[in-house]
């Protein structure tokens, strides 16, 4: 599950959509809170020049009596400033010695505000209204609006407030922030599904790139096409000629393998006559190595002709078909043997690569299971799970029911020319000219034990990723 998930962290589009995400969320984070501190202080600032209103109400509503006393003289228009603990309080107060004069609405009942004492030397026109946070009566939190005022006919200062419960304004502000809260995470999920549709169409021709390349190594196509956007175009061109100088170098190789099998067929058709001319040990050795050549040079001359009519990228072959060819040839082969070569192949199972190779690969296995089995040969092969980002893989396996193979031998018996047993036929090149097939093709080879006792070889070789219709 780790490489799945580092792989995907790893692609451009996890890249471009958690950039984009991350950096419109961190937006969107700092615009409500801009937002919501912008609303709250619109909210306490309606709020207050509420309370300022109520409060030179209130001291224009106010003056001192016949006895020097100050006295009320209409209400302010709010009937919740008597209502007892309504949340709208008022009060004024004598500053100075012994507090002196207060009066209160009737909402406070027995409470008093605990208005500032610190003032200084107050003016009673030019002193600013003063703002602060109290508590209240059945401790609830107050906003509170003061001013100190000194009346026409009087020395003595006095303290005006205007209170009232901040509830309400702590109820809009919620209300505003949960309202702001959903908007931000719609706003927020509409741009993320807007990134990942807009990043998903601008990666599309690389996913038809990819595809196309797919369908080459497959062969279904031979080339891109061009019909890219401007920035991918250079790439699909690029990629043309590259495959166009990998076929055209590959057609030279196999033109000197060619070249060279003709060349080496006429000294060695000298050699082999020349040996066939004369008498004794040394001449036969020869005779028989020098067969042994000349079937090599056929084989290569044949596959570098026949090769030469396939393309160089996309060649297949179906498994099932190759492997029951083989086995109906080892069975003549094999017949005084008796052997029970049985073959369980998915039938849909498709090489990817040359019929040649897959037939010399599991020739050579096969055979060197016959040679060595006492009654059952066996062959499977089926597709191996899909692993994410990664070509399809085949596995098949020959097992045979002979003596098997020691583990410290098994490595030597893939060195060229190693033979372990000379009592056997054979160059000794099956196995290890297998291998250096399954290393061309990216595959992996293994020796193991099978459940009869015997010899398991495991090939894993490409295979197509769907099977053909």
């Amino acid at each position: 599950m780790k490489p799945l998930v580092g792989a995907r962290m790893n692609s451009l589009s996890f890249r471009l959509i958690a950039s984009a995400a991350g950096w419109s969320l961190v937006m969107l984070v700092v615009t409500g809170l801009f937002l919501s501190s912008l609303f709250k202080s619109s909210v306490e600032r309606n709020f207050d020049l509420r309370l300022e209103a109520y409060l030179r109400g209130l001291i224009a509503n106010t003056e001192l009596n016949e006895a020097g006393k100050l006295s009320q003289v209409r209400e302010l228009g709010e009937s919740r400033f008597a209502l007892t603990y309504s949340g709208w309080y008022w009060q004024i107060a004598k500053i100075g010695e012994g507090d002196g004069d207060l009066l209160t609405s009737a909402s406070l009942f027995a409470f008093k505000l605990p208005v500032s004492r610190s003032r200084g030397n107050a003016e009673s026109s030019g002193e600013p209204f003063r703002h602060s946070y109290v508590d209240g009566p059945e401790a609830k939190r107050l906003r509170m609006v003061e001013r100190d005022i000194r009346l026409p006919g009087s020395e003595a200062v006095y303290a005006y407030a205007v209170a009232a419960d901040i509830a309400d304004v702590t109820s809009q502000i919620s209300s505003f922030n949960t309202t702001l809260f959903w908007a931000l995470f719609l706003l927020a999920a509409g741009l993320i599904g807007a990134v990942f549709l807009q990043v998903r169409f601008a990666l599309q021709p690389l996913r038809r790139l990819r595809r196309a390349l797919s369908r080459i190594r497959s062969g279904e196509e031979r080339e891109l096409d061009t019909d890219y956007p401007v920035e991918i175009q250079p790439v699909a061109s690029e990629l043309n000629a590259l495959l166009k100088a990998n076929q055209d170098v590959v057609e030279r190789a196999r033109t000197q393998v060619g070249n060279l099998a003709h060349a080496l067929k006429t000294p060695l058709s000298v050699i082999a006559n020349e040996a066939g001319a004369k008498r004794g040990e040394f001449a036969a050795l020869v005779a028989e190595q020098t067969r042994l050549m000349r079937d090599q040079v056929n084989l290569y001359l044949d596959r570098a002709r026949m090769a030469a009519r396939r393309r160089v990228l996309g060649s297949l072959c179906n498994v099932e078909e190759t492997a029951k060819a083989l086995v109906r040839t080892l069975r003549r082969l094999y017949a005084d043997k008796k052997l029970n070569i049985t073959a369980d192949i998915d039938p849909a199972l498709t090489f990817r690569g040359e019929r040649q190779d897959l037939e010399e690969m599991l020739g050579n296995l096969l055979d060197n299971a016959c040679k060595w089995s006492k009654r059952s040969v066996r062959i499977s092969a089926a597709r191996l799970p899909a692993r994410h980002n990664a070509d399809a893989l085949m596995e098949i396996i020959v097992e045979d029911d002979g003596p098997g193979l020691p583990k410290e031998r098994r490595r030597d018996v893939l060195a060229r020319g190693r033979r372990l047993d000379e009592t056997k036929p054979g160059s000794g090149l099956g196995l290890s000219i297998a291998a250096e097939l399954v290393d061309l093709h990216h595959g992996e080879i293994s020796l193991g034990v099978a459940g009869s006792g015997g010899l398991r070889v495991c090939l894993v070789l490409p295979c197509l990723e769907h099977a053909r219709p």
